[in-house]
């Protein structure tokens, strides 16, 4: 029952019975004109407490709204997106010499207008892997799409599954003349490292690379790519002040800002891959929202030797040949490293059973999370990535142990021109 229609059953109550009793006094004064009041009464109280209640559904419904939009734009795969750092491990003479690596950091939204120029990139691309190299024409970084950078060739399903030294100098020549050559790119211009133009591409026939893989959004994207191309691009590359792993730790400052120093111990205020690496590690267990998952690239067997664990300064001074000198030159100094190695040093970065990525289902890296992703758009994801990186396969302890079989048999093979260079 209405509150106006519960107020005049009320006073018709009131009123029949003031007629049937002889007045009393409690209904002296009730007529129904009374009645008509209180009714009056009761219908503005309702009107009012409708208004109240229209406006707080409008609040309340702009605010859920507001909400629902902004879930959508959190949880849509169009608003975030993946980036890796790239672990790569030292190879050849010169690993032997500084067992660091390199350090190359790749994004699913930043593709190449030019080597050396960026922009969004458009559906179906799978972006592209950005670095600082020594010895290519003056320049400090250089982006190359990801399947060139891995493995020299357009498309995942032209990767051979081993490789000469004839057939990987033959893939590298093919991309230089179609893409390097009119850009000045296979020049060194005037650096003391010769063709390092090979750096920018088949990466995967050199070494083994890990994939630390993590969330951006488009406007940490977009900041990288208007700072980039807006400051010069000219080399001044240094070994121990401006190396590949201090590029890396310019890039991850623009997406988490003073969180990306140099250390000075275990590395003695050097940059070294490893550190940057076991620094992103560490921010991403405080912060899980960055979904940091860890994937194994291989190396394609045939061309060299398999490469050699990144290590970091003190690592490499006390167990490698560089201990001998330094402990005839001065004990201290050894014991001190080897404290500092065994303090600071022996962290893991690569966890157990990583999950193996080949040229087959490199997409992985492109994909979300699955409880984040939308079943809508995932396909047709999928179906522009497949342009480029040809049918998926999924990862599984079969693929490992082909790769591993592969390993084994190259190493009992021995290597010829393992003069290469490694940053």
């Amino acid at each position: 029952m209405s509150t106006e229609k519960s107020g005049l059953w009320f006073c018709g109550q009131l009123w029949s019975q003031s007629r049937r009793w002889a007045n009393p006094p409690i209904h002296k004064g009730i007529s129904k004109d009374a009645c008509s009041v209180v009714a009056l009464s009761n219908t503005k109280k309702d009107r009012n407490n409708l208004n109240i209640g229209r406006m707080l559904l409008a609040r309340y419904g702009r605010i859920f709204a507001f909400a629902v939009v902004a879930a959508a734009m959190v949880y849509s795969p169009g608003a975030r997106a993946q980036a890796a750092l790239l672990l790569e491990q030292p190879y050849g003479v010169y690993g032997l010499l500084n067992p660091t690596g390199h350090n190359a950091v790749y994004f699913q939204r930043i593709c190449t207008e030019t080597p050396v120029k960026l922009r969004r990139c458009r559906p179906g691309e799978p972006g592209s892997v950005i670095s600082r190299y020594e010895g290519i024409d003056g320049y400090d970084w250089v982006a190359t799409p990801l399947i060139p950078y891995l493995y020299s060739v357009e498309r995942a399903d032209e990767v051979p599954a081993r490789v000469t030294h004839r057939e990987v100098a033959l893939l590298r020549k093919r991309y230089r003349e179609a893409h390097f050559h009119r850009m000045r790119l296979d020049r060194s211009g005037g650096s003391w490292v010769p063709n390092g133009w090979k750096q920018l591409i088949g990466a995967a026939y050199e070494r083994r690379i890990y994939a630390f893989r993590f969330d951006t959004t488009a406007e940490q994207d977009d900041e990288l790519i208007a700072r980039l191309n807006s400051t010069p691009n000219r080399s001044h590359f240094r070994m121990l002040w401006r190396n590949c792993a201090d590029f890396s730790r310019t890039v991850l400052d623009v997406y988490f800002p003073r969180k990306f120093h140099r250390s000075v111990f275990p590395d003695l205020g050097i940059t070294t891959p490893k550190q940057m690496t076991g620094k992103l590690v560490r921010y991403a267990r405080r912060h899980p929202e960055l979904r940091l998952t860890v994937f194994e690239i291989p190396q394609i067997p045939g061309f060299r030797r398999f490469s050699q664990k990144n290590k970091d300064v003190a690592e490499s001074f006390v167990t490698t040949a560089y201990a001998v000198p330094i402990t005839l030159i001065s004990p201290y100094i050894t014991g001190g490293l080897l404290v500092d190695y065994i303090a600071r040093g022996r962290f893991h970065l690569v966890p157990k059973n990583v999950e193996v990525l080949g040229p087959k289902n490199l997409d992985a890296l492109l994909e979300p999370e699955p409880e984040l992703e939308n079943p809508s758009t995932t396909t047709a994801s999928k179906g522009g990535a497949e342009s480029i990186f040809g049918a998926a396969e999924p990862a599984s302890t079969s693929a490992r142990s082909d790769t591993e079989a592969d390993n084994s048999a190259t190493r009992s093979a021995a290597a010829t021109g393992d003069h290469g260079f490694s940053d």
